[in-house]
C-alpha cells in the first residue's frame, strides 16, 4: 500500500479499480460510444490510446497524465456525468487542463447526484507505480491510497 497527495479539483471519497493509461486520455474518442451509442460501461473506444483501448471506464478510478484532444473535452466529461457512464473519479500525474477541469466542475455543481472526485498534481511517481487492476481509495483531503 502506497499514499500520494494530490490538489483536489472536485471533492469527494470513492474506491474503484485503475484503469490506467500513461498516453494523453482524448476524452471525446474515448468516450464517444458512451454518448452516442448508450455503451453503458463507457468502454474506451479510443484506438490510439493501446493503455485503455476496450476498458470499461465506468466506475473505475481513470489514471492519467492529462487529457487531449479537441475544444469538446469538457462538455463531453459533464455529458458523461450527466448520463452517469463517468469514470469513479480521475486522477491526473499532471496539472488539470482547463477543459476537464471545467466539464469535472461543471458536472460538480451543476449535476445534484454525481459525484466524481478529481485530483491532480499526483506526479510521475504514481504513474509508475499504479497499474491496471489495483484498487484505488480516495480520501477527502486528496490523499490517494493505492492498494
Amino acid at each position: 500500500m502506497k499514499e500520494f497527495k494530490g490538489r483536489v479539483v472536485t471533492p469527494g471519497t470513492c474506491s474503484a479499480k485503475a484503469v490506467v493509461t500513461k498516453a494523453g486520455f482524448n476524452t471525446l474518442a474515448s468516450l464517444q460510444k458512451a454518448l452516442q451509442f448508450g455503451d453503458e460501461k463507457a468502454t474506451c473506444n479510443d484506438q490510439n490510446n493501446p493503455d485503455i483501448y476496450g476498458e470499461p471506464l465506468r466506475g473505475n478510478a481513470l489514471v492519467l497524465p492529462q487529457t487531449i484532444g479537441s475544444t469538446t473535452g469538457g462538455m463531453v466529461l459533464y455529458c458523461a456525468c450527466a448520463m452517469k457512464r463517468q469514470p469513479a473519479c480521475m486522477l491526473f500525474t499532471n496539472h488539470i487542463d482547463s477543459l476537464a477541469a471545467a466539464g469535472a466542475i461543471l458536472a460538480d455543481v451543476w449535476l445534484d447526484d454525481i459525484t466524481m472526485p478529481v485530483i491532480d498534481n499526483l506526479g510521475d511517481e504514481f504513474l509508475d507505480y499504479v497499474k491496471t487492476g489495483m484498487q484505488i481509495t480516495i480520501k477527502e483531503d486528496g490523499v490517494v491510497v493505492v492498494e
